[in-house]
């Protein structure tokens, strides 16, 4: 498949407030603008796992796995086998 025949999945929203939210990356995927896979504790991306209020909280702002263009049909994947 080529990249426009995909076009569905991938969406880049240069004038939102927040873009571009990660600066190490060229092109963003703002469809996951929220990670769908926050709620996953072993993730396929890199979050951080910090502490709060004796809690252990996933932090994501320097992961950007749900952002790169090459990974929609791993994130979709994995919410059709989590279903």
């Amino acid at each position: 498949m080529t990249k426009d025949s995909k076009k569905h999945t991938f969406f880049e929203h240069t004038e939102c407030e927040y873009y571009p939210c990660h600066k190490e990356i060229e092109e963003i995927n703002c469809l996951f603008c929220y990670c769908p896979l926050y709620h996953l504790e072993n993730c396929p991306g890199n979050p951080e796992w910090k502490e709060k209020n004796g809690r252990k909280v996933k932090s994501c702002l320097q992961c950007t796995f749900p952002h790169r263009r090459e990974n929609y049909d791993k994130v979709m994947q994995i919410l059709r086998d989590r279903g």
